[in-house]
């Protein structure tokens, strides 16, 4: 399968290229029998959908044009989004970056040495960065050139046609958007944008994204004000049950603020926060009580739901969700808007709406860690890091990390609260993608969880597993802090999938948690995995 060029992905095959020899993983997990293996493709799928890539249907969404007629529909409208993406009028706020990775990779290939999915598969061609973005390459030089002998000669040797298209638009959901790529290109080219540009023409030309990230994320979201379909009543009632919740384990009676006008802090949570974690929101509270500080949650849903699902494939419905939140945050006339525990939405709420914000719309947006950290500084809580007692390692969220340079406040916090904490290798802004990100972590549609759970997750299981060797197979349990909500989604589900929590006691959760954990002023332990019993009487009884 090494031999395969960018200019074969239009020709007819049943399967381009297949995943044979995945990369090796560090002990345990180095014995047979430790790893499920792959669910057949089944052959009721090939009709509909593009399973000729690599066997794997991550975008339901794209299904098989039925006749000619539709087959040419299809193709001609991927090449007018193509064009678009070259005009200044359709593309402003991405042509430059679009048009200086587009033009000037000099295939030095140092960019596949950095894809944790190239590495993760066994270097399997299709998944290099800069074959994708060849195949791009190719198909506009032809669309715009011709099909004459300099075109051929100058690159635009490929066949466009509907398996052409069809399995570009797959490749485009084997990238994790991720880039370290860019990171480590000698010319700082980005082949993740090229990525998300793909996944702009098929979304935003063609009406085709995944449902997770576009019915069940944006549209559901910019209806209903959530990205997870609750009421504004339901939150409230959801809030309600958090305050007896936080009773019942600190003994404490915390109320969350609600739309209280003219606060300081507007806190933003993923929404699936409060639905799949709710101590981390619950954390949170505390955390902000105990610290004294002005802040408030929006119950208008768009307001306190910072998900910003458009930042992985579509520019309109990045900027009406970005718009709306901000929207939120001016009407209850806070100061700033802070963002809790993830990664998307710091990238998404401080860097990419900056060019929907001028003047009076703007709001001043930061996030919640350089914020913990001075108040932790400063004495506020009374911490006894002895009640972390236990191995911690910490997964740095590409787009807080990579993206926007927050690297230290969150070592500082954890190395307050945990004192076996130990570093993945690499980490900080080299870190690896957890495998969930640009979408990854909920789309579930087919064999899609196979392909992110053995190969885009891969190098973060693999991390995790390194960095608790010597500690990995004690009875002690060992926590993954990762401070996003759709990293601790990928994390869940490796640690479910390779059944690292049942054998090896291998935990994960966020950081606040850890830091309420190490308060001493509560006699219970707030993380759920922590026996009670035991801990209580090594930390409270003593």
């Amino acid at each position: 399968m090494a031999d395969i060029r960018p200019q074969d992905i239009g020709k007819p095959s049943e399967q381009l290229s297949k995943i044979e020899n995945l990369m090796s993983l560090p002990a345990p997990y180095d014995k047979p029998g430790m790893e499920p293996g792959f669910k057949p493709l089944k052959d009721s799928w090939k009709d509909d959908y593009c399973t000729t890539l690599d066997g794997f249907v991550g975008n339901e969404a794209l299904q098989r044009p039925k006749t000619k007629e539709e087959e040419e529909a299809f193709v001609q409208g991927f090449l007018r989004g193509l064009e678009k993406l070259f005009s200044n009028e359709t593309n402003r706020n991405y042509l430059q970056p679009f048009l200086l990775s587009f033009e000037y990779c000099a295939k030095c290939n140092t960019c596949s040495e950095a894809c944790h999915v190239y590495k993760a598969s066994g270097e399997q061609e299709i998944y290099r960065p800069i074959f994708r973005s060849e195949v791009l390459r190719k198909i506009a030089k032809k669309h715009m050139k011709g099909d004459g002998f300099w075109t051929r000669f100058n690159g635009g040797d490929i066949d466009i046609n509907v398996e052409t298209i069809l399995r570009l638009g797959e490749l485009a959901y084997r990238c994790n958007l991720c880039r370290r790529c860019a990171q480590t290109c000698p010319l700082g080219l980005d082949n993740g944008l090229l990525a998300r540009e793909i996944r702009k023409i098929f979304s935003m030309e063609l009406g085709i994204a995944p449902k997770p990230l576009h019915e069940k994320g944006s549209m559901l979201q910019l209806k209903t004000g959530s990205s997870t379909g609750i009421t504004r009543e339901a939150f409230l009632d959801m809030m309600e049950f958090m305050e007896e919740d936080l009773y019942e384990r600190t003994g404490k009676k915390y109320k969350v603020p609600i739309d209280k006008k003219g606060a300081d802090i507007l806190l933003t949570h993923n929404a699936g926060e409060f639905m799949a974690w709710p101590e981390n929101p619950a954390a949170f509270t505390i955390l902000f009580e105990e610290a004294g500080l002005n802040w408030t949650l929006s119950s208008e849903m768009i307001g306190y739901d910072n998900v910003n699902y458009g930042l992985f494939y579509d520019d309109a419905q990045t900027r009406k969700i970005g718009l709306q939140q901000v929207k939120a945050a001016k009407d209850l006339g806070v100061r700033r808007i802070v963002v809790a525990e993830c990664g998307h939405a710091h990238k998404a709420a401080m860097v990419s709406i900056d060019r929907a914000l001028v003047g009076e719309d703007n709001i001043p947006r930061e996030s919640f860690l350089p914020l913990l950290l001075d108040v932790m500084k400063k004495g506020v809580y009374k911490l006894d890091p002895k009640r972390n007692n236990f191995p911690v390692t910490l997964h740095d969220p590409c787009n807080i990390v990579r993206m926007m340079g927050v690297i230290q406040p969150q070592r500082e916090i954890i190395k307050m609260v945990a004192p076996q904490f130990r570093e993945m290798y690499p980490h900080g802004a080299k870190n690896f993608c957890c495998g969930g990100g640009s979408g990854f972590a909920i789309m579930n549609s087919f064999n899609f969880p196979d392909f992110r759970n053995k190969v885009s997750s891969r190098m973060k299981f693999k991390q995790i597993l390194e960095a608790f060797q010597g500690v990995m197979e004690d009875d002690a349990p060992k926590y993954v802090c990762a401070p996003c909500s759709n990293c601790k989604g990928a994390i869940r589900d490796i640690l479910e999938y390779y059944q690292a929590t049942a054998k090896f006691n291998v935990h994960y959760g966020g950081l606040v948690e850890l830091v309420v954990n190490a308060m001493v002023q509560f006699d219970k332990p707030f993380l759920e995995f922590l026996d009670e019993e035991e801990w209580i009487a090594e930390h409270v009884n003593k």
